[in-house]
């Protein structure tokens, strides 16, 4: 992966006068037309103030939702635009065609519209590339929420770039992501303890199999616990199973079971709703009408446990429903419990999504190693996956 080249290692003198084209993840959440958290707007800044220190002109392209390749006013990156602009307390150029049409040429900075308004942009369209790759000499992919993933954007206006003689290289969020995952996951100090949450199983299978093989324990909590519970022979009442996983996780329990840790107990209820009526039972003792939304306090302690223990973690989805009161405990009591052991100098990677949300909630984010951007992209690392986007860039020399 690191044999790709990365800006900070790029003569930035050859930026001076040139235009450079930045794939950034501005993809901020929106609420009636505001953005309703800038965390990815903000960790953009870096790479872009570099350039636009060495002198390059600079143009940003982004996604914004989900607009289904058709012009959307609900997801413009207009208002991101505007945003960034105060941040920067400079201007910003915009441009309301995707592909760059338009008078602009005096602009040093210049946002393009949502790629995603385009038809062809998550198909990989190379005319869509080849358009954009005559907008600038260099090409800096920042945007690693994206990068398990080959649009015309990422993937292939890297090779429309390189095409053209130019370089497409790495952003320093780009770098400074792959820089902590790969720590752990290819260097880490012992003991190195995993811990794996969320709802399913299925889209964890290979990370999980691709963790076993690096750590000391593995924690599993959240839902996905539940077919592991059912692969156990016990009941988990009306909680979410999935029955096509429950032979895989009777193999993992097999194979792995010195290192995989699973919750002794559980909070359970009828209903997800703040204030509902919950209990905690051992997992052995769930009705059928239960189900399973958090880990229980004995689990809470035998996971804190572990973390503690631990001088390499790398956490990926909750441990319940979090969002819900009854239900968070486990999950903002983990997040503590990792933030110390971080302030005792350990690596502590949180790997995007829900953790990262969850992290926040706790006050903790600051206190961790590294918080990735990218949720899928992030799995996709785990899993030993090719990242396109990171392998279409330019190779070191």
């Amino acid at each position: 992966m690191w044999d790709k080249k990365q800006l900070q290692d790029f003569d930035l003198s050859k930026l001076t006068g040139r235009t450079v084209l930045l794939r950034a993840d501005l993809n901020v959440p929106m609420q009636e037309g505001r953005i309703a958290d800038d965390h990815r707007l903000v960790a953009s800044l870096p790479t872009l103030s570099l350039l636009r220190k060495a002198g390059a002109r600079v143009i940003l392209l982004s996604h914004l939702g989900r607009p289904n390749a058709r012009p959307n006013p609900a997801l413009s990156l207009k208002p991101v635009a505007k945003r960034l602009a105060e941040l920067l307390s400079s201007d910003v150029g915009f441009v309301e065609d995707p592909l760059g049409s338009g008078q602009y040429q005096s602009a040093n900075l210049i946002m393009l519209e949502n790629t995603r308004f385009l038809s062809g942009e998550i198909e990989n369209d190379q005319d869509i590339s080849e358009s954009w790759s005559k907008l600038g000499d260099f090409f800096v992919n920042d945007a690693f929420g994206t990068a398990h993933r080959a649009h015309a954007s990422t993937a292939g206006l890297a090779l429309a770039i390189r095409r053209r003689g130019g370089e497409a290289m790495a952003g320093l969020l780009m770098a400074q992501e792959l820089h902590f995952l790969g720590k752990a996951m290819h260097d880490p100090t012992p003991p190195f303890v995993g811990i794996l949450g969320g709802a399913k199983i299925s889209g964890k299978i290979e990370v999980i199999s691709s963790l076993l093989k690096r750590v000391d324990r593995l924690l599993i909590g959240g839902a996905m616990a539940n077919t592991f519970f059912n692969a156990m022979g016990l009941s988990t009442g009306a909680s979410l199973v999935e029955d096509a996983c429950v032979s895989v996780a009777q193999d993992l329990l097999r194979e792995n079971k010195d290192k995989l840790v699973l919750p002794i107990d559980c909070i359970v209820a009828k209903q997800i709703r703040d204030g509902a009526t919950h209990r905690v039972v051992a997992r052995e003792e769930i009705q059928d009408d239960d189900m399973v939304l958090d880990i229980g306090p004995e689990t809470v302690i035998a996971f804190r446990e572990a973390a503690y223990s631990a001088r390499t973690i790398l956490w990926n989805g909750p441990m319940g429903v979090f969002e819900t009161h009854p239900f968070s405990r486990g999950t903002i009591d983990l997040a503590r419990s990792v933030a110390e052991v971080c302030a005792r100098g350990a690596l502590v990677v949180i790997g995007g999504g829900d953790s990262a949300m969850a992290a926040d909630i706790a006050g903790v984010t600051s206190r961790l190693t590294h918080v990735s951007s990218g949720g899928g992209a992030s799995l996709a690392f785990l899993a030993g996956e090719m990242l396109p986007a990171i392998h279409s860039l330019s190779d070191k020399e």
